[in-house]
């Protein structure tokens, strides 16, 4: 999961800040938009994240990246949760949501197939295991994963 350097820069931060609020960091990106940089994380917790814990990120985050000194520009920093559709990243998101479903995006064809919507399976060996609606089952490197995200069931 590589950025640009500006969020390389923050990651670490942003994941020990998080991880003292009994946090975790699903994602941080650095754009621009409409003329503006925008430093957008995306924060977890067990039991999901409340409008509380989102104004105390804020408030806060933003007043440790005044101290570190982390940037030399102006921007703006919003904080989000990762939403019902959550984005999965890392290894042990897919451990963690083994049971559910989830739409893969591959960069290379697996079988011919780039995406999959499927039940996670778990990891082993650096490799998802998936299963599609059709019970076939799929290893699927993380290393090939392009994008991969929750699927909404109601």
């Amino acid at each position: 999961m590589k950025g640009t350097a500006t969020e390389e820069k923050v990651r670490p931060i942003a994941e020990r800040f998080l991880e003292g609020l009994g946090m975790e960091l699903v994602d941080v990106s650095y754009v621009s938009e409409y003329g503006r940089k925008v430093l957008r994380l995306l924060a977890d917790k067990p039991g999901g994240i409340t409008l509380d814990d989102l104004t105390l990120i804020n408030r806060e985050f933003g007043a440790l990246l005044d101290v570190e000194g982390a940037f030399s520009e102006r921007y703006t920093l919003e904080v989000s949760s990762p939403g019902l559709d959550r984005p999965l990243f890392k290894e042990k998101d897919y451990v963690r949501f083994a049971g559910k479903k989830a739409n893969i995006k591959t960069k290379a064809p697996i079988d011919g197939r780039r995406n999959f919507k499927a039940l996670l399976m778990g990891v082993e060996g650096g490799a998802v295991k998936v299963k599609d609606a059709d019970g076939r089952e799929f290893d699927i490197l993380l290393s090939n994963i392009d994008k991969a995200r929750l699927v909404v069931e109601f």
